[in-house]
């Protein structure tokens, strides 16, 4: 049992990027269900399925920071899956809500949560994803568990396998009923990766070289002579504050006259022990600023720093920065950006009130710290499905990970190759309608844990 615990974790982390293959997903819950039913040393199985689950998707934590954090990061959140152990025999048609209440509970404490493991963020390319945009994240992974517990029931108990499986088969079918919508128009945008002079924690330790880097590849993407409507860089390409610096002024304002665009930039900007996360939409100066709001912990603070520094040479390197407190659009001839910065792809909330307010979503993101591994296509399958989930197109460029081309069905249009300077023009259509899941907001998660509560306690009375 110990043997089969390692490797269902290890075959629900498959699903994710880089193997990446969907299937995996529901297959692993119906092993981790089998091992559960079984109902001998369940909180202990259930501790090794999650660790291990843990460990090898979010391996890319320890790329420079050591493998300590990375352990105490897999073990904090592995903790959070040991109520599902309550979840044996008969009870095990609790499986799915329990899932699913504890995945919630993840996303949002502590430090406001870490949802990068989210079954559904593995799902981009499973035939069932559209359910995200009627339900959220919330029911795209409630769809896995519970094709998990069918496939589980299948031989054991038929009826129980169908209650699930006809669920299952009707959110399916109910997604092709959705009214289809329609786009408002085109938008052209020039993305620019212009890659970083190392990767690590220092990659910005020489000031300008990273702006100076991103100046390069936009003016070798001008030579090409193709029309668009805005210049896009992504997070942190400018590397020390624009309304401070001079040269980094003279230098944007060149970009503005010679391509006649405005440009979205990322930016650090600081006042006096104040340092923040920001997009600006520049245009001879700054037409539109949005401050992160979302920091990540650990990255942009430490939280506990006392603490954290027993376990971590780089604490003190992190200087504390500031939130912002507002949401921000561009507005960008028809087009209305909505910018998130990196962490923030995974605040719900967020991405809900930000995709209400835009017709476009702009990812800026900066994947330098985490070398070569495999933390920018598990953020780009996130990208993906928050495509899905509010029906827009979404554009995501990096400084030096894979910046991409995603449609509002989740498909990549195009994308870079990563740690290499590059661009992109990012062919888009607008809408500016929502989804059932994007006017539901954090209801969808509420309304699925009710449903799969009703849906075990049916099945109870069956297994009965």
């Amino acid at each position: 049992m110990l043997l089969l615990s390692i490797f269902t974790g290890w075959l629900l982390s498959a699903s994710f990027p880089p193997i990446g293959q969907w299937y995996l997903a529901p297959l692993a819950i119906s092993l981790w269900i089998w091992i559960l039913h079984k109902g001998k040393r369940s909180i202990r199985n259930t501790f090794i399925v999650a660790f291990t689950f843990n460990a090898f998707l979010l391996h890319w934590s320890s790329t420079y920071v050591g493998n300590i954090p990375w352990l105490i990061l897999c073990l904090g959140e592995s903790l959070f899956f040991l109520p599902l152990a309550w979840a044996r025999k008969k009870r095990i048609v609790f499986f799915p809500a329990i899932f699913l209440l504890l995945e919630q509970i993840r996303s949002i404490f502590p430090f406001e949560g870490f949802a990068w493991g989210r079954l559904a963020f593995g799902q981009a390319d499973a035939p069932y994803r559209e359910v995200v945009a009627m339900g959220g994240v919330s029911l795209l992974t409630s769809v896995v568990t519970c094709i998990g517990i069918a496939l589980f029931f299948l031989k054991r108990d038929f009826k129980i396998s169908a209650i699930y499986g006809s669920v299952v088969a009707l959110l399916i079918l109910s997604v092709t009923a959705l009214p289809s919508m329609q786009s408002i128009g085109n938008f052209r945008a020039l993305l620019v990766q212009g890659d970083v002079p190392q990767l690590g924690l220092d990659f910005n330790s020489r000031a300008k070289v990273v702006f100076n880097m991103h100046v390069k590849e936009t003016l070798r993407a001008v030579e090409e002579k193709e029309d668009y409507n805005v210049i896009i860089w992504p997070e942190n390409s400018v590397d020390v504050d624009p309304y401070k610096n001079v040269d980094v002024q003279r230098s944007l304002a060149s970009i503005n006259n010679l391509t006649n665009k405005p440009i979205v930039i990322g930016a650090v900007l600081s006042t006096g022990n104040k340092v923040e996360n920001a997009s600006i939409l520049w245009n001879k100066g700054a037409v539109s600023t949005y401050i992160k709001q979302h920091l990540t912990p650990f990255g942009e603070y430490i939280p506990l720093r006392s603490i954290a520094k027993y376990f971590s040479p780089f604490v003190d390197d992190v200087k504390d920065f500031s939130p912002g407190t507002s949401d921000v659009v561009h507005n960008v001839d028809n087009a209305v950006l909505g910018p998130i910065i990196c962490y923030e792809l995974i605040d719900d909330s967020y991405i809900n009130r930000i995709s209400r307010q835009s017709n476009l979503l702009v990812v800026q993101t900066n994947n330098a710290t985490f070398g070569t591994s495999a933390q920018s296509a598990q953020q780009l399958s996130i990208s993906r499905i928050r495509a899905i989930e509010n029906h827009r197109d979404l554009v995501s460029v990096s400084t030096t990970g894979i910046s991409a081309v995603i449609d509002s069905q989740g498909n990549i249009v195009k994308s870079t190759t990563s740690n290499q300077p590059d661009h992109l023009f990012a062919d888009s259509k607008l809408y500016s309608e929502q989804t059932l899941a994007s006017k539901l907001g954090n209801w969808t998660f509420w309304l699925t844990l009710m449903g799969l509560g009703i849906l075990g306690f049916i099945a109870r009375r069956v297994y009965d």
